[in-house]
């Protein structure tokens, strides 16, 4: 009798630890049957279909145990697994040079509902994050799902172990901001539950990408992007953000690719920040910068629709030389398995997808030798579905500890 107890406690706390990898499996859609989890989790049928089981009662995922048959297929079908709808939010906040949004996001990156983003950027950290967090309570308020946690996206370095905005050059915020402070208590004061992360814009779009985009599958994935102003890149080695000894790892913006360039925010000149972002493409393309839209918008309309103008096309050719140059160091550098744009940067791709990956392998020494995938970011709000997956990674990790 105490050995059979002993087996059946054993078997009860493997079951357990084998929640949060069956969910991580489920929500990046890596399992999307038993058999799947079963195989990936290298447990036995009845342990994952206990897993399963305890997943779904905790309300994160949907069990179909009668999905029927794919046509021409033998033999039982296994039961299929999701997120389900239903389910708990994270509440994912972003702040850029263009103003700030709020969002829910359920497991499986999906978007819930959004709050429509203010077009300012106040100077007080404090205030802008105040108002974020009271559009995305108001949006849980109205939704009725519980919230397992925040995150918040920012146009600036943080440093680790403070949460510090280092250098947040695009927004009026003073150098060295305390933003995860400010933005803790303000999900405090809304009455939010759960806790709350701050993190780099551009990491947080490359996380939400390996996760569920254009960067599923890599182990090495490098991801440069345009925001709303300057150039931001992050890399993901193995799954996991590689953000350095204190947050600050691939500032790649400030790479000179144009020494007798612009004059760059950081002191220095030609600098990736100014020379591939959407005001040096205007500039570049001869169009004044409008106030009624983002600069991001104004940029990437003008490539997609007068691409045939000469100015414009010899705007975006000035550019995607200078993001290759970019690019091609960093490949050298970091030697990835794979490349992914955004913002301006996917636009100016799919604009000259040759003549990027030409100027990149004849500037690399790994590229003359096998090209590296440069690919487009595929998520829409990338960045918010990352500040997501900070508030989601404690369930992740342990969803019977985070939910209690």
């Amino acid at each position: 009798m105490n050995g059979k107890s002993t087996t059946t406690r054993t078997k009860l706390e493997r079951g357990r630890s084998a929640l949060g990898p069956a969910l991580e499996l489920v929500h990046t859609g890596r399992a999307p049957t038993r058999a799947v989890l079963t195989s990936e989790l290298g447990v036995t049928r009845a342990t994952a279909g206990a897993v399963a089981a305890e997943l779904e009662a905790l309300g994160l995922i949907k069990v179909d145990s009668s999905p029927g048959s794919a046509a021409g297929s033998q033999g039982r079908p296994s039961h299929r697994l999701s997120v389900l709808d239903s389910g708990p939010v994270a509440l994912a906040a972003q702040v850029h040079s263009d103003g700030f949004r709020a969002a829910l996001v359920g497991l499986g990156g999906r978007i819930v509902a959004t709050a429509p983003g203010c077009v300012a950027v106040m100077a007080d950290p404090a205030q802008v994050l105040g108002e974020v967090v009271e559009a995305g309570a108001q949006l849980l308020r109205e939704s009725g799902l519980r919230c397992v946690g925040s995150g918040l996206a920012v146009p600036s370095a943080v440093a680790e172990p403070e949460g510090t905005a280092l250098n947040p050059l695009h927004i009026a915020w003073p150098a060295g901001a305390p933003v995860r402070e400010i933005f803790s208590a303000c999900v405090r004061a809304a009455g939010i539950a759960g806790p709350a992360f701050t993190a780099n814009d551009v990491n947080l779009a490359a996380l939400a990408e390996h996760r569920h985009g254009a960067g599923r599958g890599a182990q090495h994935l490098l991801c440069v992007a345009t925001g709303h102003r300057g150039v931001g890149g992050a890399l993901v080695l193995d799954g996991r953000l590689h953000s350095g000894s204190s947050g600050l790892a691939l500032e790649v913006g400030h790479l000179t690719v144009n020494p007798e360039g612009r004059p760059c925010h950081c002191g220095g000149r030609g600098c990736l920040d100014v020379e591939t972002d959407p005001l040096a493409f205007l500039v570049a393309a001869r169009r004044e910068p409008g106030p009624e839209e983002s600069l991001l918008k104004q940029s990437g309309d003008l490539l997609r629709t007068e691409y045939g103008d000469p100015d414009v096309r010899a705007a975006a050719e000035e550019l995607i030389d200078r993001l290759g140059l970019g690019l091609a160091g960093l490949v050298n550098i970091l030697n990835p398995d794979r490349i992914i744009l955004g913002g301006l940067h996917r636009d100016l791709l799919e604009a000259d997808p040759e003549r990027l990956r030409a100027v990149v392998a004849d500037r690399s020494l790994w590229g003359r030798s096998g090209s590296v995938p440069i690919l487009s970011c595929t998520l829409d709000h990338n960045s918010l579905v990352g500040a997501a997956e900070l508030a989601w990674q404690p369930v992740l990790d342990d969803p019977l500890a985070a939910l209690a």
